[in-house]
This record gives C-alpha cells, structure tokens and sequence, in this order.
C-alpha cells in the first residue's frame, strides 16, 4: 500500500482581474498553496491543508473572502463558506455570517462539534460565540475597494451585473499522503446582494464536493448557475465515467454554460492525484503543488512553473 504523493490545489475566483490588482491575487494564491503544501509536507491532513490554504486567502484582501469580501444590498458583508472530508463525506458549512474574520474556521467546526451539516446567520453567530470563535467588528472586513463598489452599484444607471463578474470566491482542494481528499470554498458573494442571499459556496455538491472514491473539486463562479447544474458534483460524476479531471472540468463548464449561460471556474484533484484548474470567465487565479513543483497562472493557458524550494525562499523574502 504506497502512500500517495500529496497534491494541493486552490483558486483564487473565477471573473475579471483588473491589471493592477493581478500581482496582488497571484502572490495571495502561491502563498496559500505554499501554506497547505507545508501541512501536508510534514504529513498533516487534506483537511487541515485546504483549511489552511483558505484561511490565507480569507485574510488576503485581494480576494471576495473575509477580509476583502464584497457588500450586500446594506453595505455590510455576509459570507459562505463550506469544508468536506472525502473519507467519510463528513462537511460542514456557514452561510450569511457576519463579524467573522475566517468563516472556513467556523464551518470547520460546525463539522466537527455539531451533528449538523449548515448553520446560518444568527444560528451561525451564536454558535460562534459558543465556540468561543473572536469577533472581527464588521468594518474590519470592509475594504475601501468594496466600498467604492457598493456606493458604484447604487447608482441609479449602474450594472451589478457587470460587476458581478469580479468574483473572487476562493477554495482549495488536496489529496493527502493518506490518499484522503478534501475541499474547502470561502466567499462574500455577489456585489449588492440582496439581505440573506445564499450563493453555491456553502451548499454541498455545488460549491464543493468531496469524496475518496473519486477526489475533490471547488468551484467559483456565478452562483446560481453552479446551483442549478450541481458543479462539483458533476464534475466528480464526469470522473467516475472515467474522464480526467481536466476533461471532467471542462465537460461540466460547457454544460454550465449551455444550457444555464453561467461562467465559472473550478479546481479538482482525482483520488490518483492528478489535478486540474479551469475556466470559463476570463481569468481565475489558480496555484498547484505537486512532487515539490509549484505551478500558478491567471489568464487561460498561462502557466509558470518553479520548484518549491525556491518560491518558499522569495516567499520568506517578502513578508
């Protein structure tokens, strides 16, 4: 029984990168891989690895996640977010909370300490405060660039819509040396959402799935098209047919986009360790280790390479 070679996978959301904001969402995504490599380097779990990985991007505020996340209807952010285990499709997910600085922690734990699978709002929070879980005034969260959107979007003669492209959800997914799969996903959906809006993120099956008979994939997108063609779980059925992960992920995002007309991207890693990250928006900042190798790209067939080693010490270098 060889143990696996552990593989990470996490994106940064599928939309529309502003040029000036580009270096910022690569950096944010190859510093989270790096995070969740080291955990699985030293032989930790999937699980702790894409939460890890998540939770860097959750505190990065280039990202449509924790701090960074964009603004409801009111100006305040409401967030998703959803972890599963493939060993025994154990999940755990938070949807519409407020005042908390890592929602993936929280989801983790509504795995872990409750019988239940989703908590929301109210529910969520006081079960945050039962945890003993800090809470992050809501204006900690609130970046100057979601502001200045917000205030954009109530202009009588703007297009949420056209900004809604600008995503940003972020997840990860990994396979350990164990051979257990894991995913996680973290947003602030769509700019001016209405009050209480759920997107895909924290519904199982469509803003992540899980499963080691398969593998793992976490999605990012226009969420209510990932709804209504269950993405992650569609892609893992493609790979249990035997398609590749990335013919898996690019056969469920055509089918996406025919017959709902929704954009998105995804991330997947199959139970064999192989791994994909693909698009349809026009760009989605992605970042894999794999046999200590780091690849990352942004735009559609970019994709740089360089060994660990060496981005672990330009890493270091720059904090």
């Amino acid at each position: 029984f060889g143990r696996m070679k552990p593989v990470i996978v996490v994106h940064g959301g599928a939309g529309r990168i502003f040029k000036e904001r580009e270096e910022g969402s690569r950096a944010g995504v190859v510093r989270a891989a790096l995070r969740g490599y080291g955990i699985l380097k030293q032989g930790g779990s999937a699980l702790d690895a894409v939460e890890e990985a998540v939770q860097s991007m959750e505190d990065d505020p280039h990202f449509n996640a924790g701090c960074g996340s964009v603004l409801n209807e009111k100006g305040e952010v409401e967030m998703d977010a959803i972890i599963m285990d493939g060993k025994n499709l154990d999940s755990g997910a938070v949807s519409a909370v407020k005042c908390i600085a890592n929602p993936i922690k929280l989801a983790r734990l509504v795995m872990e300490k409750t019988k239940h699978m989703l908590l929301t709002d109210r529910g969520a929070h006081l079960f945050a405060q039962a945890m003993g879980v800090p809470e992050t005034p809501g204006e900690k969260l609130i970046t100057e660039r979601s502001r200045e959107r917000w205030k954009k979007n109530l202009e009588p003669d703007s297009n949420p819509e056209e900004f809604q492209k600008d995503l940003g959800t972020v997840g990860a997914v990994a396979i350990d040396s164990e051979g257990n799969v894991a995913c996680a996903t973290s947003t602030g959906g769509l700019s001016n959402k209405l009050i209480g809006r759920v997107g895909d993120t924290a519904c199982i099956g469509s803003g992540g799935y899980a499963d080691n008979c398969s593998g793992a994939t976490s999605t990012t997108g226009h969420g209510e098209s990932i709804m209504k063609v269950v993405l992650a779980r569609l892609i893992l059925y493609h790979m249990e047919q035997g398609m590749s992960p990335e013919r898996a992920a690019d056969t469920a995002l055509d089918y996406m986009k025919t017959r709902v007309g929704g954009l998105g991207g995804v991330i997947v890693v199959n139970n064999a360790g192989e791994w994909a990250a693909r698009f349809s928006t026009k760009q989605m900042p992605w970042a894999t280790v794999k046999d200590d190798q780091l690849h990352y790209g942004i735009h559609a067939g970019e994709r740089y390479t360089k060994p660990v080693d060496e981005a672990l010490a330009s890493e270091s270098g720059r904090f």
